[in-house]
């Protein structure tokens, strides 16, 4: 995949006071922000409403209260409208991954679309083809490497061409060069991206960083400034004697 697509306008992401709660906890609490940035990452320890606010933003996950919008529309009541606009990518592939060749997984997502064969044939055979894969298409999904199947993801993903890309920890468990190889695929991509990581060094050239802490709004604003702040932060609780918070 070589250069870079032409860039569209970033959809607008809204939260307004959007609260999730499980069992009688908060998982979220009264998040309220807009946002229309083209890179943005969600950071913030295990347990802050990282995946939880990631399924709200893509219609996985109604709100108990508020409510979560893009471009004015609030996708956990829309169906339709959550298949077009966002496409997510989970950690683990294994998790997302059920087809048994990679254009019948491809192939999927643009049939759940609406499209016909012969348009999901076309279009499959297109994404392959921009990643220089074509020569995948048959191949068994089981088969694949763990970096290989989140490239399958990717390319599923974007075949389907939405306005909004939610990766929730897409390179942990990957080697150095294959996380470099699938970073730069994602920063060529013409989609906001917003991804969710615990290694600061990998969102570093995002524009916009938004820290939860405990399900609520404890920093956002630049990567460097809330990156070096978030890192302070956790090398300070790491550093410490008091062992109460390894239950996160």
């Amino acid at each position: 995949m070589s250069g870079k697509l032409p860039l569209s306008t970033p959809p607008q992401i809204t939260l307004e006071a959007a609260t999730v709660r499980r069992e009688g906890n908060r998982i979220l609490e009264n998040l309220t922000l807009t946002a229309q940035e083209r890179r943005i990452a969600i950071v913030g320890r295990n347990g802050s409403g990282k995946t939880t606010l990631a399924r709200v933003l893509a219609g996985l996950q109604p709100c108990d209260d508020g409510r979560a919008l893009v471009n004015g529309t609030d996708l956990a009541r829309d169906r339709k409208a959550a298949l077009r606009t966002v496409g997510i990518i989970f950690q683990n592939p294994d998790h997302q991954i059920i087809f048994p060749t990679v254009e019948e997984e491809i192939g999927f997502g643009l049939q759940q679309l609406g499209q016909d064969k012969s348009t999901v044939a076309e279009n499959t055979a297109e994404i392959l083809s921009r990643f220089g894969k074509t020569a995948w298409a048959k191949m068994p999904t089981h088969s694949l490497s763990q970096g290989q199947k989140q490239l399958v993801c990717l390319m599923a993903v974007l075949a389907m061409n939405p306005a909004v890309i939610l990766l929730d920890e897409p390179y942990s468990g990957l080697d150095i060069p294959t996380r470099m190889q699938l970073m730069r695929y994602v920063d060529q991509v013409d989609a906001t991206v917003i991804q969710i990581t615990h290694d600061p060094a990998t969102v570093r050239h995002f524009d916009r960083v938004i820290w939860l802490d405990d399900g609520k709004l404890r920093l956002d604003g630049p990567a460097d400034a809330v990156l070096d702040a978030f890192e302070t932060q956790m090398i300070t609780w790491g550093e410490a004697d008091d062992l109460a918070d390894l239950t996160r």
